[in-house]
């Protein structure tokens, strides 16, 4: 087949839904890949279909919520992997919101950009665990949660920088997310508390007591 349709996973949750996304792409003739923390990458997945002779290769991206970039994202990561192709390029062409499959020409914006030079000024960097117990207990719920919350408060990257992170350790405490510089861990984040960490620790300064955990910090060396 020199025509090739790949539904792209775009949120760092569409990899908790993998077996759906499959099951999506198979009922449509597709193949599956993320766009972050996901395998096939887009990249791979493009490099596989175009060195089994793919000539035309269109992009779907799922968009399951607030959590998944922009589809600008989609054409950015499409149009790096075509111009740093070596050999035979596919056309490719990516669906908008609207449904309209447009080309990727080469012209389109990198992945980099003076507004992305700098580690932001955020105040709170807020780890939010995605090990395999972690995510098995519903961390993506309270990912959900969370960034509703900082949109609902108006954080900016000024506030808060999220990131995600593999285990952190106390996994009988899924779901796991850590604040820092402030150096407190909470366990049990469900969707609530995870809202509630925003509203009371991230924008009124205050520990939630009832999901911290104890922190036994070893002994400090020279």
């Amino acid at each position: 087949m020199t025509d090739h349709l790949v539904l792209v996973g775009m949120s760092v949750s569409d990899v908790d839904a993998r077996d759906e996304l499959r099951a999506e792409a198979e009922n449509r003739q597709a193949t599956l890949a993320f766009l972050q923390m996901g395998d096939p990458s887009l990249s791979a997945e493009l490099t596989r279909l175009a060195d089994a002779g793919a000539t035309t290769i269109t992009l779907v991206g799922i968009d399951r919520g607030p959590i998944a970039p922009g589809h600008s994202w989609l054409r950015r990561i499409a149009a790096h992997w075509w111009r740093e192709r070596a050999g035979a390029r596919p056309d490719v062409l990516v669906t908008t919101d609207l449904g309209v499959a447009v080309p990727i020409t080469g012209a389109e914006p990198g992945l980099t950009s003076a507004a992305w030079a700098d580690v932001s000024g955020h105040r709170h960097q807020v780890m939010l665990c995605r090990g395999p117990r972690c995510t098995a207990m519903g961390a993506v719920d309270g990912l959900r949660a969370m960034v509703l919350a900082i949109i609902e408060h108006e954080l900016t990257d000024d506030d808060v920088l999220l990131v995600h992170t593999g285990c952190q350790f106390p996994c009988n405490q899924a779901p796991v997310v850590s604040v820092q510089p402030d150096d407190v861990w909470y366990g049990g984040v469900d969707a609530t508390v995870a809202a509630e960490i925003v509203a009371e620790h991230l924008v009124a300064g205050r520990v939630v007591d009832s999901h911290q955990l104890p922190r036994n910090k070893g002994p400090e060396t020279c």
